[in-house]
């Protein structure tokens, strides 16, 4: 055979057990998992779509103990529980031929306290991570850290009673293992830490408790393999040389093979950037005889067998696959044929290709949508560099562009950012660069960073789309002509801009904001809808009928009738319409002033904004919709009674002239402009607001100037449960879920599920003129908002209501008096104090406790533009302004005068569809 058949051939690892072949399925977090670290149907059907022809499946990092998990829906190996489930994995692994190998962890300092109850991680010291927010983790006793030992061993027990065919040791990714041996993490004076011998122990001792357990309940052809990450950008931190001297210990004790951790298998030192040589040159140079006789894997950037190649050309023995595993779950078949394949996933073939809902969402393979509509887009290739500024730093960020895609994004050197930084720019550049879009998901914990990159990857590709023009001889200021132009990319005006192009039209979207989402990504609690399959699923009894008169009602009879009948028999259609572009809402919960679950959220419980604005992006991408970001219309052109386009000014300050059939205005409403909300509502004066700054009510303005008319300004919501340093919003769905409210003096005050004007009129008359929510780990397990919550440091925790008095300085009495006689009341479903009548849902008993001091916020304004059934706008005669459509916010007489948690979304989901239905059907007359 060739040199390059040695992929596909036989290996042979130390302990003497046979691979079919040198490829792995590298262990990838999946999210997966129950809320409690067990493991799903869903995950198992994941592995066993993917095993069979592959040589060995290396199962996603199990946590050894409760508070080592490092992500959301992470699976657990901390209980003999455990077994039953990832002895499926394992069982479904090996029936189809593939070795199982289960890799184990602890996530130390760099697990969040959300994902831990709220309690403070753990690690060698307290340090923290050098990244912003990082919490300071709690030192690790010597006796912890033997316990942690044992905690390790027990784990391999585990994965062996398990069936697995071997586990492999997580010292990478700069977790606990690697936290150990790290002079940064590390600064221990007992005998784990000071020299780098000390350092070493805990990684060996990991190793050796490993290889007991192997021997007493496995046999000899148990694999054991270790992860490592060979730098570590932090001063003083893991250096080459570090690593080396590490690995060749473990090696003396005894390891199957050792697998490299890095974004690309040939990957040079981030430490000494000007040296180009890959890192498993340099590894194969330096080791010893020894540790030559280790195999080692290599990962990172092999989609085809060629990348599979040219990484046993440099020195690898085997080769593990990430995403292209996700892509294609018969990915090494497809190898084996000799098939080129491409890192692309269809989004309309999640089911097919067996891959978990969370999964999907997780950035790794939302980072693999394409944005197909550059393809009919001409760059002029070359590098075009972009300063950009994020919050604390200037960027100078190279784009490389080819004619039809993007090539590369570099960050230009700048000694003021930290090692995190530079990890989190990875990131999204990766999503960028796979998607060919700069219309990406933020990275989580650094959103103005990745929308200071975003922001600059749009800009290189508008000044390369002008240069191809002026090379071909065009006028770049010579705009394109459109069907519709979107105005606003909310939650209206994506799904507008969506259906307007799935009905045939041009479509543009034009957004003031450096980037997409609108209010809409601030949304929390749910879209709600009545006579839902979800509902019916759920055996939840609900109508349309009950839904309009509870809407009627809440908005004290100043609803416009025939916009909310549209409104309620939207709705269900609307749950439809998105789960048909994959953004499905079929988890349940109630908001106030509604007497049955009807508010849709995601399945895993979290904030519903996140998760829609980035379902609609990737259905944007996928059509050919136009976007221009960092764009403000300045004026409607309105010729002879009917609409012509726009007039915009982009951010180079260029006035633009866009010729347009159709416009949809989706711009949102006023929250964010406090002189506008103080002209209609004076009593408002000095309130915080939960709304984005791009909520100016801009829309209102720009319409009003061809005459729209408007109605309800002055109806403007304050919504009750807003965190005041941060102006950040407190979903109604942990209300929803059992929570309750309190007062200083530790006792209810009102019924918490009123509508959202009541439930705010009454903290504003309490003498503190503020209030705490309260809620305990039932509550906080259901809601992964309050997660958020936690990792945001708004919320006081304690392992008891007594302590939780003490630490917010309430009488400790009034409050176990206040939990006692609540709890008696959702015993009996019956509030004989407030009359609260839903969302008794359990009794708040279960540790640990938690509070977020809470008062009111400017959140909705309910007045806006009028439009009629058809959602066209209307002027003050009401006649309708031909070729004006209005969605969302802008909009007014839908929702009276008090909105229903819930209801916004809805609302904008329901009338962005139908504007950019009827925009299209106008445009195409």
């Amino acid at each position: 055979m060739s040199i390059n058949d040695r992929v596909l051939s036989p290996f042979t690892l130390p302990n003497g057990v046979e691979l079919k072949n040198r490829l792995l399925m590298a262990p990838m977090t999946t999210c997966t998992g129950f809320y409690d670290g067990t493991v799903t149907k869903e995950l198992v059907e994941y592995y066993q779509v993917r095993a069979g022809s592959i040589g060995a499946v290396i199962v996603e990092c199990c946590f050894i103990d409760d508070r080592g998990l490092a992500f959301p829906g992470a699976i657990g190996i901390d209980h003999d529980d455990r077994i039953a489930g990832l002895a499926n994995i394992a069982s479904a692994i090996k029936e189809k031929g593939s070795k199982a190998i289960l890799q184990i962890y602890h996530g130390g300092r760099m697990v969040e306290p959300k994902l831990i109850g709220g309690r403070s991680p753990v690690g060698p010291s307290a340090v923290a991570a050098p990244r912003e927010g990082a919490p300071t983790p709690i030192a690790l006793t010597a006796g912890e850290v033997d316990g942690m030992i044992a905690k390790f061993g027990e784990g391999v027990r585990r994965a062996i009673a398990a069936g697995f065919d071997g586990v492999e040791i997580h010292g990478a990714n700069t977790y606990l293992i690697q936290q150990f041996y790290s002079p940064n993490s590390n600064q221990r004076t007992d005998e784990w830490g000071g020299s780098r011998d000390n350092r070493a122990r805990f990684p060996l001792a990991v190793l050796d408790i490993t290889h007991a357990m192997a021997r007493q309940y496995a046999d000899a052809s148990f694999i054991i393999g270790y992860r490592f990450s060979p730098e570590e950008l932090e001063e003083p931190g893991i250096r080459f040389d570090d690593t080396l001297y590490l690995l060749e210990k473990l090696a003396a004790r005894g390891l199957d093979y050792v697998h490299f951790s890095m974004g690309h298998t040939l990957r040079p030192s981030i430490v000494e950037t000007t040296d180009p040589t890959p890192l498993i040159q340099k590894y194969v140079a330096m080791r010893s005889e020894a540790l030559a006789r280790v195999p080692v894997i290599g990962v990172g950037g092999v989609v085809n067998k060629a990348d599979a190649d040219v990484a046993l050309d440099h020195g690898y023995d085997l080769v593990a696959v990430g995403k292209a595993c996700i892509a294609y779950p018969d990915w090494t078949d497809r190898i084996i044929g000799q098939q080129q394949v491409e890192l692309f996933i269809d989004s309309a073939k999640r089911e097919a290709l067996t891959i978990p809902e969370p999964l999907w969402r997780f950035s790794l393979v939302e980072a693999m949508i394409r944005d197909m509509s550059l393809s009919s887009k001409k760059f002029k290739a070359g590098v075009f560099q972009e300063t950009v500024q994020d919050d604390a730093n200037e960027l100078v960020i190279n784009v490389s562009l080819e004619t039809d895609r993007i090539a590369d994004i570099s960050l230009e050197h700048n000694p003021n950012l930290d090692a995190s930084f530079v990890t989190r720019f990875d990131v999204i550049r990766s999503r960028i660069l796979d998607a060919n879009s700069p219309h990406v998901d933020a990275v989580t914990g650094a959103t103005t960073q990745s929308e200071a990159v975003k922001k600059a990857v749009s800009k290189a590709l508008a000044k390369s789309c002008k240069a191809a023009i002026l090379e071909d001889g065009g006028d770049p200021q010579e705009m394109p002509s459109y069907d519709v132009v979107v105005i606003g990319s909310g939650g209206a005006g994506l799904a507008a801009a969506i259906q307007a192009s799935d009905d045939g039209a041009k479509v543009l979207i034009v957004e003031k904001m450096s980037s997409i989402g609108g209010n809409t990504i601030k949304a929390s609690v749910g879209m709600n809808a009545a006579g839902t399959r979800f509902q019916k699923m759920k055996g939840i009894d609900d109508d349309k009928e009950r839904f309009y008169e509870e809407t009627l009602k809440g908005g004290k009879h100043k609803n416009n009738p025939a916009l909310l009948k549209r409104f309620v028999d939207g709705a269900p259609k609307a749950i439809e319409w998105l789960a048909e572009r994959g953004i499905e809402l079929n988890d349940i919960t109630i908001t106030g002033g509604m007497s049955v679950d009807r508010t849709h959220r995601p399945a895993d419980g979290s904030a519903v904004g996140g998760f829609l604005i980035s379902g609609l992006v990737k259905n944007v991408n996928k059509r050919d919709i136009d976007v221009m970001l960092d764009t403000s219309v300045i004026d409607i052109v309105h010729d002879d009674g009917a609409i012509a386009g726009v007039r915009v000014r982009n951010e180079d300050n260029e006035e633009l002239n866009i010729a347009a059939k159709g416009v949809v205005v989706a711009t949102g409403g006023f929250s964010a402009n406090h002189e506008m909300v103080v002209k209609y509502r004076p009593d408002l004066n000095g309130f915080v607001t939960t709304n984005h700054k791009g909520a100016t009510g801009s829309g209102i303005a720009i319409l009003e100037k061809i005459g729209a008319d408007t109605v309800d300004l002055g109806e403007i919501q304050i919504h009750p449960t807003v965190e005041q340093s941060t102006s950040y919003l407190i979903s109604e769905s942990i209300r929803g879920g059992g929570a309750i409210l309190v007062n200083q003096q530790g006792q209810r005050f009102f019924n918490e599920m009123e509508t959202r004007d009541k439930v705010s009129a009454a903290i504003i008359n309490l003498p503190e003129k503020y209030a705490y929510i309260l809620f305990d780990e039932q509550v906080r397990l259901k809601n992964k908002a309050a997660d958020e919550y936690l990792s945001r440091g708004f919320v006081v925790s304690a392992n008891s209501p007594r302590e939780l008095a003490e630490k917010l300085d309430m009488d400790k009495h009034n409050l176990l008096a206040t939990l006692e006689r609540y709890n008696v009341f959702v015993d009996k479903q019956q509030d004989a104090d407030f009359g609260r009548k839903t969302a008794l849902r359990h009794p708040i008993n279960q540790g640990p406790f938690y509070a977020i001091r809470i008062a009111p916020g400017v959140h909705h304004t309910m007045g806006g533009v009028v439009i009629n059934t058809e959602t066209a706008v209307l002027d003050n005669d009401k006649r309708v302004i031909r070729g004006a459509f209005a969605a969302g916010e802008v909009v007014g007489g839908i929702h009276g005068s008090n909105r229903i948690g819930g209801n916004a979304v809805a609302d904008i989901i329901i009338f962005g569809i139908q504007a950019g239905r009827n925009a299209a059907s106008y445009a195409q007359l």
